[in-house]
């Protein structure tokens, strides 16, 4: 199994595929995502490769975003929310806030108020952990720039209802068991 590989086609599939984040095409297309694996299973690496990825994001900006992957930690969804509070307690803290921010992902990915099984959750799941590092300046440009941006999430939950479970499910375990 190869976890960048698997990583690259969700994006493919879902993220661009499906249109969920509309700002993701070109990046993707123009090769600017860093995947980025931390394999280890201690929280304390996994600090030290998100310090390393803004480090790289900052001294390389042809580089638009990054994607950390960490299958050996974090599976807990709850854990991992923690986690990200303190990502983003870290930004603050070391001066990145407003430069970078980061977005999540993770395999049981379930928005509050939603059902383990809602069709919305799967916007943000993804085969392993990860965190996702945006540059904010990007993000402000793509949303002053993009139409009606607002209605972004309620268009993927309409694309993904239409869909139905069922071939969300097997798009998803044919993206895990064929690589």
């Amino acid at each position: 199994m190869n976890v960048i590989t698997i990583t690259q086609s969700w994006v493919k599939e879902f993220i661009v595929g499906m249109n969920f984040c509309p700002f993701a095409k070109a990046p993707f297309t123009q090769e600017r995502i860093r995947y980025a694996l931390e394999e280890s299973d201690d929280i304390d690496e996994l600090a030290k490769t998100l310090f390393r990825e803004l480090a790289y994001l900052k001294n390389n900006p042809e580089v638009e975003t990054t994607l950390i992957i960490h299958p050996n930690l974090l599976n807990d969804f709850q854990e991992y929310l923690l986690f990200l509070e303190v990502t983003e307690q870290l930004l603050e803290e070391i001066g990145l806030e407003g430069i970078f921010q980061i977005a999540s992902f993770h395999p049981d990915y379930q928005f509050e108020g939603t059902s383990p099984d809602d069709v919305e959750n799967y916007t943000n799941r993804s085969p392993f952990p990860m965190l996702h590092i945006l540059r904010e300046e990007s993000v402000s440009k793509a949303v002053d720039t993009f139409p009606n941006v607002e209605d972004i999430p309620q268009q993927n939950i309409v694309r993904l209802q239409a869909l139905g479970i069922a071939a969300i499910k097997k798009r998803w375990n044919e993206i895990r068991t064929t690589h």
